[in-house]
This record gives structure tokens, sequence and C-alpha cells, in this order.
């Protein structure tokens, strides 16, 4: 059996790569890093030279953000059905991507006071963050999860990210957003997931 090792804080991303193994089922190691600490010691570093978590090592394979783990951990995990057949996968990478570019960008700038100014938006990858809430908003208010009818890795990267900031205002609360919020956090990996970050978080403080 392959070896798989999670590097995490329980107050950083590393939660919905969390989520994400627990939705695979496969078993795998934690490592709890600390911000001033472990996250920037030379033997992390090795791993991850940006000393950020998430990190995993699967098999001696090293693999990095969020999106990115996601997207791995399906396609090594296919039992576990959390990814569309190949040729089904147009939604599943548009969205996937979105969450990665358009979406994480537009929250973090608007987050830290930037605004993109009207007259630069075609030189913003995203425009302006009203445009990519409305987009999403289209979307979801038609589909019961990102990538169409099924539940899959895109939804673990994409509704974090609109769960997260609907808690913390950094995203708008929309009727489409909170019922699949709702859909995404009563899934028993999610609780299960969110129980271990909590005992992680509340050890350290």
């Amino acid at each position: 059996m392959a070896v798989l090792d999670f590097y995490t804080n329980p107050q950083s991303r590393g939660r919905m790569v969390r989520w994400m193994l627990e939705e695979t089922g496969a078993p795998y190691e934690t490592h709890i890093l600390t911000y001033n600490g472990t996250m920037k010691s030379a033997d992390y570093l090795a791993i991850n030279p940006m000393g950020k978590v998430p990190t995993i090592v699967h098999d001696g394979k090293v693999v990095t953000e969020c999106a990115a783990i996601c997207a791995y951990l399906a396609d090594v995990f296919p039992d576990a059905g959390l990814a569309p057949a190949v040729d089904d996968r147009a939604a599943y990478y548009r969205w996937l991507f979105f969450g990665a570019g358009p979406l994480e960008a537009a929250v973090v700038n608007r987050t830290f006071g930037f605004e993109v100014p009207a007259e630069r938006e075609r030189a913003i990858g995203y425009g302006n963050f009203g445009h990519v809430m409305d987009t999403l908003d289209t979307w979801l208010s038609t589909h019961p999860y990102i990538a169409g009818d099924a539940f899959t890795a895109a939804d673990v990267y994409v509704g974090s990210q609109l769960a997260w900031g609907m808690r913390f205002n950094t995203v708008e609360d929309r009727p489409s957003f909170r019922a699949y919020a709702e859909r995404l956090i009563s899934r028993p990996a999610f609780i299960r997931a969110s129980e271990l970050d909590d005992a992680a978080a509340a050890e350290m403080s």
C-alpha cells in the first residue's frame, strides 16, 4: 500500500484537503505544522520550498496547491468516484480551475481592499468581483453540484471556498450558494474532516 503523508494546519486551506482525503477513504498520516515554526523548518522546506500548507506526499511524490491535490487524489483513488469519466470532464475542469483562478483571486483581492478599476477590468482575468459572483450564481442556480448532477473533487475545492467565504463575509451570501453549501456540509466525510481539524486546533490552542 502506498504511503500518504498529509502536511497541514487546522487553521488553513488544509481543511479542504482533509475533507478530500476523507472522501477518498484512503489511509493517511497527518503532520500538523505551525506557521512560525515547523512550516519554515529545513525539513519541511525540502518538501515544499514555499513553506506553505497543505502538501501531500503520496508514495514519494509531492503535490502542493489545493486544486491540484484534489484532482490528484480523485485520479489515484478512482474507486471513490470523485472525478467524472475522462470524456465527461469539461464542466469538472472548467469549475475546478475557475475556483483556482477567478474565484480565489477575486475574493483575496477584495478581502485585502483591492478593487479593480473599471477601466482596467479587461486586463484582469476575473474582470470584477461581482461578475465572478454572478457567474457562479447563474450556474449553481440550475446545477446541484459544480460539475453537474454528481458530487466530485471540484465540489470540495469550490464548495470549501464558498462555505468559508460566506462564514467570514468574503463571499456574498446568495440563495444558490447557501443551498449548495448546505448540500456539501451534510456529507459524512465533511463532518469527519471538520471534527478532526477542530480537535487538532483545540490541541494547539
